[in-house]
C-alpha cells in the first residue's frame, strides 16, 4: 500500500517540495494501480468471481459481432440475391443471439455483484482500521487534529480510496474483450485493423493529458471537503455558543466560503471531466467512420468481403467500450490515490500506547496511587507539570487544589493514563501503569471528567454502556450519586431514553448520571475532576458524602444517604485506612476541599504545598485566598441579587 514518493517533500526546501509534486502527478496511474493491488489482495475471491462475471459478459459481447458477421454473409446477403430467406438459418441466428444475451447477462450479474460486495467489504475494512487506530493513538494526537478532520479520514476519504473497485473488474473484463477484439479484427482483415486501432494512442495522450490537469484538483477537493466538516462540526457543537451570541449570520457565512471554494474546485475539476468524456467516447466512432470509408473501398476493389467489414466495423464500436471503462478506472484514480493517501496518513501515525503485561492485585480494598517526580510538556517549550510528587494511600480522599491553568486536569489525564509523562511515573499499588496489560487500568480505575457526555440511549445504557450490570446495581450507583430522585421521575424510569448528549437533562443532572457510570463499576480509585461543579453546594455535600460513606463501609453502593447530608465534617474523618475506594477530587468549593483527608495545592504545574485544608489555610496565604476566592464572588454575587 505504499506510494512512490507517497511522503516526498518532507524536510525538504520548496524546490524539492515541487519536484516531489510533479513526479506524483506523474505516477498517479501507479499510485492508482498500487491501490487496487490492495484490494485485489485482501480480497482475491470476490474479485476472481467478478472478473470471471465481467470477462464472460467481454468474450460473449465479441461474439455478438461473429454472429453479426456470420449473419450477413449467410443470411442477409443470401437473402438479397435469393429473394427469401431460409428460416431455419434464420432461427438459428435467432438462437445463436439469444444464447450469446443469456449467458452475458450472467455474467454482468456476477460482474456487478462482485464488485459492489468487494467495494463495500474494502471500505467496512478501511473504517474499522482507521477507527481502530483512532482508539489506540494517545490524546496529543487528537489534540493536534481537528474532529471533522477525522470524520472526513473515516468517511469520504475511506469512500474515495476505494472508488476504482466499482468499475475495477468491468475494466478487466473488457481488456479480455479488447484482445479478443483486436485479434479477430485481424483475423478479418489486417488493413482494417491497423487503420481502426490508430484510435488507441489518441485515448492514451487524452488520458494522460485528464490525469495531469484533474489530480491536483482532486487533491484539493478532498482537502477542502475534511475543511468543510470541520466548520460544521465546529458549528454543531457550539450551537449554544453561536445561538446565544447571535452569530449565526456568521458561522454561516463561514460555512459558506468553504462550501464555495469546494463547489468552485469541484467546477473545474467537472470542467476537465466534461471534455473529456466526450472525447473519449468520440474517438472510437472517429475510428468506425474511417474504416467504414477505407473498408468500402476495399471491397469495391475486391480486396476483403462485406462481412468483414460489418464485423471490423461492430468490434471498433464493441471496443470503444472497454477504452470508455478503462477511462471510467483512471479518471477515478486521482481522487482515490488521494483519499488512500489520507487515510493511510492516520494509519501509519506513530504515538501509539504500549502496553505491559502486569495485571493489579484483585482486592475490595482501595489502590494506592503513587505519583512519583511526574513532569509533562505539550511541546518542549510549554511546560504544563513538573517534578510533582504525592502518595494518596489506600481508602483516603485527596483533594487537588490550584488555580486555572495549574496542571490539575493535566493531573487527571495522567492518571487516567490518556497520556503519558514526559518524565516520572505513576503507580497504582506499586505498578507503572505503562507496565499494566491493556485494559487493566480500566478494571481498577474510574474518572468522572467535568463535562459529562451522555449518548443518546436511555438511563441503563449511559451507566452500563453495555457492561452485565443489573438494575439493583445500577439504583444503587444512582442513590450514591444523587441521582435516583430525578431518574425515578423521568416518564419511563431507567428505560428513558437521554437525546444526544443527554440534552433533556440539566448539566447537574448529567454529572451526576455520568458520576453513576463510574460508581456502577466500583473502581478502587475513583477521579473526580471538577465532577461536581453543575450542582449545587448542597447537592454536592451530600454526593460526596454518601461516597465516603457507601466507599468507606461494607455496605455497599446501596446505602442510605440520607444520615449523611446533614453533617459533612464527620464524614470527613471517617474512612482511613484501607477500607474503600481511594478517591481524588480536583475541587474548587471549599466545602467540597473540607471533606478531604488531604490536600494537595498546585501552582504553576509544581506541588506548592501539602496537608490538611485547615493546616493549609493557616500556613499559605497563596491557598487561603484560592480558596476564599470563590466563596466571595459568590457572596457577592448573592448580595447583587438580594438588592
Amino acid at each position: 500500500g505504499e506510494y512512490p514518493g507517497g511522503a516526498a517533500g518532507s524536510g525538504r526546501g520548496r524546490k524539492g517540495v515541487q519536484v516531489a509534486q510533479r513526479r506524483d502527478r506523474r505516477s498517479t496511474t501507479a499510485q492508482g494501480f498500487a491501490v487496487l493491488a490492495v484490494a485485489i489482495r485482501r480480497e482475491p475471491w470476490i474479485f476472481t468471481v467478478s472478473t470471471i462475471g465481467s470477462v464472460l459478459f467481454g468474450a460473449l459481447t465479441v461474439a455478438d459481432a461473429w454472429v453479426l458477421g456470420w449473419a450477413t454473409d449467410h443470411v442477409v446477403l443470401p437473402a438479397f440475391d435469393a429473394g427469401e430467406i431460409d428460416s431455419s438459418l434464420l432461427w438459428a441466428v435467432l438462437a445463436l443471439f439469444l444464447g450469446v444475451a443469456l449467458l452475458r447477462a450472467v455474467g454482468i450479474v456476477a460482474r456487478r455483484l462482485g464488485a459492489g460486495v468487494m467495494q463495500y467489504r474494502m471500505q467496512a475494512h478501511s473504517r474499522r482500521a482507521v477507527t481502530r487506530q483512532y482508539l489506540s493513538l494517545p490524546m496529543e494526537w487528537h489534540q493536534r487534529h481537528p474532529t471533522g478532520q477525522l470524520l472526513s479520514n473515516a468517511n469520504s476519504d475511506v469512500e474515495a480510496a476505494w472508488g476504482p473497485i466499482a468499475p475495477l473488474p468491468m475494466a478487466v473484463g473488457t481488456v479480455v474483450m479488447m484482445v479478443i477484439a483486436v485479434v479477430q479484427m485481424f483475423l478479418a482483415d489486417v488493413v482494417l485493423a491497423l487503420v481502426g486501432l490508430l484510435v488507441f494512442p489518441a485515448v492514451v495522450v487524452a488520458n494522460l493529458v485528464y490525469q495531469r490537469y484533474a489530480s491536483p484538483l482532486m487533491t484539493k477537493a478532498q482537502q477542502l471537503r475534511a475543511e468543510l466538516s470541520e466548520v460544521a462540526h465546529e458549528s454543531f457543537d457550539g450551537a449554544m455558543v453561536v445561538k446565544t451570541l447571535g452569530r449565526e449570520s456568521e458561522e454561516t457565512e463561514r460555512f459558506a466560503e468553504t462550501a464555495h471554494r469546494l463547489r468552485d474546485v469541484n467546477i473545474r475539476a467537472g470542467r476537465i471531466r466534461a471534455a473529456f468524456d466526450p472525447t473519449l467516447a468520440a474517438l472510437p466512432n472517429l475510428g468506425v467512420l474511417v474504416v467504414l470509408a477505407v473498408g468500402v473501398e476495399r471491397v469495391l476493389s475486391g480486396a476483403t468481403e462485406p462481412g468483414d467489414v460489418v464485423t471490423i466495423a461492430y468490434l471498433l464500436t464493441i471496443v470503444a467500450f472497454p477504452i470508455r471503462s478503462i477511462g471510467w478506472l483512471l479518471g477515478e484514480f486521482p481522487r482515490s490515490v488521494v483519499g488512500y493517501r489520507r487515510v493511510e496518513a492516520v494509519l501509519r501515525a506513530t504515538g501509539e500506547m504500549q502496553y505491559g503485561d502486569r495485571r493489579v492485585a484483585p482486592g475490595a480494598a482501595g489502590a494506592r496511587l503513587t505519583v512519583d517526580h511526574l513532569a509533562y510538556r505539550y511541546e518542549p517549550d510549554q511546560r504544563l507539570l513538573d517534578d510533582v510528587t504525592f502518595t494518596v494511600e489506600p481508602g483516603r480522599t485527596v483533594a487537588v487544589v490550584g488555580a486555572t491553568a495549574s496542571g490539575k486536569s493535566t493531573l487527571t489525564n495522567l492518571v487516567s493514563r490518556l497520556v503519558d509523562p514526559s518524565a516520572g511515573r505513576i503507580l497504582i499499588d506499586g505498578t507503572d501503569l505503562r507496565d499494566l496489560a491493556k485494559g487493566e487500568l480500566a478494571q481498577v480505575l474510574a474518572v468522572v471528567p467535568q463535562t459529562a457526555f451522555l449518548f443518546d440511549d436511555t438511563v441503563r445504557g449511559n451507566v452500563t454502556l453495555g457492561a452485565d450490570v443489573g438494575d439493583e446495581d445500577v439504583w444503587a450507583a444512582l442513590r450514591a450519586a444523587q441521582a435516583d430522585g430525578f431518574v425515578a421521575a423521568l416518564p419511563h424510569g431507567l428505560d428513558t431514553r437521554l437525546g444526544e448528549r443527554g440534552t433533556s437533562l440539566s448539566g447537574g443532572q448529567r454529572q451526576r448520571i455520568s458520576l453513576a457510570r463510574a460508581l456502577v463499576r466500583r473502581p478502587r480509585l475513583l477521579v473526580l475532576d471538577d465532577a461536581t461543579s453543575a450542582v449545587d453546594p448542597e447537592v454536592e455535600a451530600r454526593i460526596l458524602a454518601a461516597l465516603r460513606v457507601s466507599t468507606g463501609s461494607t455496605t455497599g453502593a446501596a446505602g442510605s444517604t440520607s444520615g449523611a447530608a446533614g453533617s459533612t465534617s464527620g464524614a470527613a474523618g471517617s474512612t482511613t485506612g484501607d477500607g474503600g475506594t481511594t478517591l481524588v477530587v480536583v475541587a474548587y468549593r471549599k466545602a467540597t476541599i473540607a471533606l478531604a483527608d488531604e490536600v494537595v495545592h498546585l501552582e504553576n504545574g509544581r506541588v506548592a504545598d501539602r496537608g490538611t485544608h485547615a493546616d493549609l489555610l493557616e500556613r499559605s496565604p497563596a491557598y487561603a485566598h484560592l480558596v476564599n476566592a470563590y466563596e466571595v464572588a459568590a457572596e457577592h454575587e448573592l448580595v447583587g441579587d438580594t438588592e
